[in-house]
């Protein structure tokens, strides 16, 4: 009885470590691009990378191909890339299985603002016994043009940037208003991750979970703010709850939709 005892006593004590991991353990879409500000004396071609992973633990999740992949253009010109993306292969050090993640080589052709976007496919999550969808942005600036940063895309729910999202330095704020179907979003969660490296001297080593989610909310005008202390690349992912559901083996299941931007810190030297 005492062995059965304990055995049930590691049982439970298991699922709670595995409960406490998949809430700490939170989803971002990303959009990496290989750099957020090309000047005149840059090669006019970036890199952008499409992933679906745990930013501060850098572990990564399978991804399929994106729904679509696109760049709204200066405000007003939207191209759709999603033919062009192309799939590739990544794992962290902790991951013993590769992970599928996109990429696209982009270049760019004239000054001003580049908001890249993608609408992935949903994602199930079994832990959360639900759907995930994030709508993700990254704001790319080229050649001293600034217009169309802070444009809408019309996403189901997104981040508009109050803040120009580049040319920030470490320990500014970032603030942004959420849209959920095109109107303010008030009083919802807005999770905060920073893209920690998988190594070297910049590596964040949190001492206990909390600190790997950062969670704020939108005030009544669907308004946050966010002070980046750290340099590198930082994603606000605002959180809902979609109007509709999904079906998993035959059975109706929510969906989470997120929008989500990412912006990138640098120190000041």
């Amino acid at each position: 009885m005492k062995n059965i005892k304990r055995a049930f006593s590691v049982i439970i004590v298991f699922f709670f470590i595995l409960a406490g991991t998949s809430i700490a353990f939170a989803h971002f879409g990303v959009i990496l691009p290989s750099d957020d500000i090309v000047t005149p004396k840059d090669s006019k071609t970036i890199q952008l990378d499409i992933k679906f992973m745990h930013p501060m633990e850098g572990s990564y999740m399978e991804m399929a191909k994106p729904k679509k992949f696109g760049v709204l253009i200066r405000g007003s010109e939207v191209k759709n890339l999603t033919p062009k993306i192309q799939a590739k292969k990544t794992k962290s050090p902790e991951q013993q299985k590769e992970f599928t993640y996109w990429s696209l080589s982009y270049s760019i052709k004239k000054p001003g603002d580049y908001v890249f976007f993608v609408e992935p496919q949903p994602y199930w999550e079994p832990a959360e016994d639900k759907f995930i969808v994030h709508y993700t942005k990254v704001c790319v600036n080229a050649m001293g043009m600034e217009t169309g940063w802070d444009a809408k895309i019309n996403l189901p729910i997104e981040i508009i940037p109050l803040t120009r999202p580049y040319g920030i330095w470490t320990g500014n704020v970032f603030r942004g208003q959420v849209l959920l179907n095109g109107k303010p979003a008030p009083f919802i969660e807005v999770e905060v991750e920073y893209l920690n490296p998988s190594k070297g001297p910049n590596k964040v080593h949190p001492p206990a979970d909390p600190f790997i989610t950062q969670v704020i909310k939108t005030d009544a005008n669907g308004v946050f703010t966010y002070a980046m202390p750290k340099a590198g690349w930082w994603g606000f992912a605002a959180l809902a709850d979609a109007p509709w559901k999904l079906k998993y083996n035959g059975q109706e299941k929510n969906v989470e939709i997120g929008g989500v931007f990412w912006v990138h810190t640098v120190d000041m030297k």
